[in-house]
């Protein structure tokens, strides 16, 4: 008979469920790990890590039968729905949700998660972000600081691999680097035009980014080869995720039990201990119903589907599920907002081209209510983007035909740069989750409704990111400086955090400083539904070191007998 006790179950096999995976095999606990969609194994289930797009049959871009069939994930934008990722998205035909206001929700349901899907950009939150809901009034005050965080990170990054530069800048706190990537000679003129203009106030720098820049042969990985194709998987082991990094150190230890296509209905709470017991797995092929025991419990499947399971689970206790009973469970719902930003024409450097692919490209951190800047918004945002040479797909009509067309685009354009505002979007009490029994998805199992937009803090937000970033470009004598926005609704960004925040008081939050779920402290919520706010830089790095710190935590706490 199959053995379904453990010591630790991990709900989830993405960026922070592989990390609880590591930690606590590492530290001798006998783990479960849970992925409700199917198995990726490294290399062998990367099927299209070697294709270039014209070996797509769209050349990369989604088909219109595609888009019919999942009309969810193609509105707005190609990105990132597109030919190479076909597959590794949640099918909103078996796995639904409802929309109250639009909401756009990449789920992947897969081994890895969406660890080999991720953009790769990797921040510290600074001590600013961790102090601003206290000092503001907003929401609730973080439960930690900055301090409490800080040897964690540096902990994540010394084995995830995060290449970057030592800026020394407060609004952007470095790491333990590997050697950075490299500014093109544009990038590298308008950071100096930048930095001269504003006196050393404001900076562009190269991306911070989860892509190793040596090679690691204790962790079987390769460096970044700058094929810019990470979405397809990298058959070198080059950034990270689940299946470079942390699951063959888990696997390593031989305390590890994965087992995929097994979703988590509820966990199994004891009224009497006040302690969950384990969890109900829906096996997603059979529709078999299991139960796992365990100790302890890390749920790590998601921002919203984390707390999912908690609403579905103890309803017999709370009518609004195991760690409701503050209220805030499901609400407090977070994103970076975008899909805006500005571009420009760059005099010069014809005599000059990029050589290779490079997966990542500048930052420009925070400036806006940072140190004299004051505005009438609260918080701030940062710019993603990069510079380079317009190429053959450029605007054409004065180019002729024939001949003299073709000759005209062998050669490269004029130089451009564009950049993405990414903003903060405050926590708010009415930006909420909650469970719809009305829909179904494939194996009965109610389904999320969602009901979040932004306000009026991030939409005064948005006005200045567009204004700000023209101004930049004109004041350093860049040509034809113009602002661009599309439409931007809730979970474009694909950074959905909050719904079981942190706290300092039970009566308003769902978690306490050590992730615990207040209601059942054997449970652990280390992925984005515990983030008390979403600061504006790109959040994996947090989830990694909250989950290695609630790890040891909890392993601490099962030999004291607390658990």
């Amino acid at each position: 008979m199959a053995n379904n006790t453990y010591d630790a179950i991990v709900v989830g096999s993405g960026i922070s469920g592989g990390w609880a995976a590591k930690e606590l095999t590492e530290k001798g606990l006998k783990v479960l790990m849970l992925e409700r969609g199917g198995d990726v194994q490294h290399l062998k289930d990367y099927v299209n890590m070697q294709k270039n797009l014209w070996d797509y049959p769209h050349h990369g871009r989604p088909s219109l039968e595609a888009k019919a069939t999942e009309p969810n994930m193609a509105r707005g934008t190609g990105y990132p729905f597109n030919e190479p990722t076909m597959g590794a998205w949640a099918s909103h035909q078996t796995a639904p949700y409802v929309e109250k206001e639009p909401f756009q929700w990449f789920r992947a349901y897969q081994m890895g998660g969406r660890s080999l899907l991720w953009g790769r950009q990797t921040y510290r939150l600074n001590r600013e972000d961790f102090m601003a809901n206290g000092k503001e009034g907003i929401a609730v005050d973080w439960p930690i600081r900055y301090e409490d965080l800080e040897k964690w990170y540096g902990y994540v990054e010394r084995f995830a691999g995060i290449s970057g530069n030592n800026d020394g800048l407060d609004v952007l706190p470095d790491s333990d680097f590997l050697p950075p990537m490299n500014l093109n000679v544009v990038e590298r003129d308008v950071a100096a035009r930048i930095k001269k203009q504003y006196k050393g106030e404001r900076h562009l720098i190269i991306g911070r980014c989860a892509h190793a820049t040596e090679n690691r042969p204790d962790q079987g990985r390769g460096k970044c080869q700058h094929r810019d194709k990470c979405w397809t998987g990298c058959p070198f082991g080059g950034y990270f995720s689940t299946q470079s990094t942390t699951l063959p150190a888990a696997m390593k230890t031989g305390n590890l039990t994965v087992r995929p296509m097994s979703i988590v209905k509820e966990l199994i709470y004891d009224k009497n201990t006040q302690r969950v017991t384990g969890v109900e797995v829906i096996d997603a092929e059979t529709h078999e119903t299991i139960t796992f025991n365990s100790k302890i419990v890390f749920l790590n499947a998601s921002t919203l589907n984390s707390t999912w399971i908690l609403m579905n689970s103890a309803r017999d206790v709370w009518d609004n599920g195991l760690g409701s009973s503050s209220g805030e469970l499901g609400h407090n719902v977070m994103d970076h907002h975008y899909m805006l930003g500005g571009s420009a024409e760059v005099d010069g450097f014809l005599d000059q081209h990029t050589y290779g692919r490079r997966p990542n490209g500048f930052y420009i951190p925070r400036f806006a209510n940072w140190g004299s800047d004051k505005r009438d918004f609260l918080r701030g945002f940062g710019f993603q983007g990069r510079a380079g040479r317009e190429g053959f797909m450029r605007d054409s009509s004065e180019l002729g035909i024939g001949a003299g067309l073709k000759a005209s685009l062998a050669e490269p354009g004029k130089w451009t740069i564009n950049a993405t505002g990414f903003g903060e979007i405050l926590p708010d009490h009415r930006n909420k989750v909650s469970l719809n029994f009305e829909t179904r998805d494939a194996w009965g199992l109610p389904v999320l409704e969602m009901d979040a937009k932004i306000r009026d803090n991030e939409i005064k937000m948005r006005k200045a990111m567009k204004e700000d970033i023209v101004e930049m470009f004109d004041s350093i004598g860049l040509k034809n400086a113009k602002s661009w926005e599309t439409t931007y609704h809730m979970g474009k960004g694909i950074h959905e955090m909050g719904t079981a925040r942190m706290g300092r008081d039970p009566n308003s939050s769902v978690l306490n400083q050590h992730n615990q779920v207040w209601d059942a402290p054997n449970v652990f919520v280390t992925d984005g539904a515990c983030m008390t706010s979403a600061s504006c830089v790109n959040p994996s790095l947090t989830y990694m070191a909250l989950t290695a710190r609630a790890a040891e935590f909890a392993v601490e706490e099962l030999k004291r007998g607390n658990l």
